[in-house]
């Protein structure tokens, strides 16, 4: 017989290895959770058999389940990193000193960081004068003067 009735472990264990590999081209860690439920239901039927509803029924639950432990696991052990700011560039330069490229006036201006030009708030500051950066509010960074 031919069917979604003969799904047998390796079918199993095949999607886990489908799950795995689109895991490596996925930007967060979600398929490889939904891949270890299909390897468990591949584990489950070697043990025993199952009807196609209860393996679909079983792999669902598995897989909310495994979803449920792998974020819980990665909210307890969260990935340790020399970099933490790396793509978040303007929390990388709080503490930063900079010269003002565009008057601050009324409380808003411009510094250049690099090749780039960054919009500021802070204290009104002339052209030239060094500010450091104290924090950040979206894109615009927030900026004391430096005596």
């Amino acid at each position: 017989m031919f069917g979604i009735e003969a799904i047998d472990f390796w079918h199993w264990w095949v999607l886990a290895i489908v799950l795995f590999i689109l895991e490596i081209f996925s930007p967060a860690a979600f398929f490889i959770w939904i891949a270890f439920a299909a390897g468990l239901m591949g584990l489950l039927l070697l043990v025993g058999e199952f009807s196609w509803q209860a393996q679909f029924f079983t792999f669902a639950v598995l897989s909310v389940a495994c979803v449920i432990a792998g974020r819980t696991w990665f909210k307890r052990n969260p990935i340790a990193t020399d970099e933490p700011n790396l793509n978040r560039r303007g929390q990388s330069l709080v503490g930063r000193v900079f010269e003002v490229e565009q008057a601050i006036v009324d409380g808003t201006g411009r510094v250049r960081v690099g090749d780039t030009t960054w919009k500021v708030r802070g204290p009104d500051a002339g052209i030239g004068k060094k500010v450091k950066v104290v924090g950040i509010d979206s894109a615009v960074l927030r900026v004391e003067p430096v005596e």
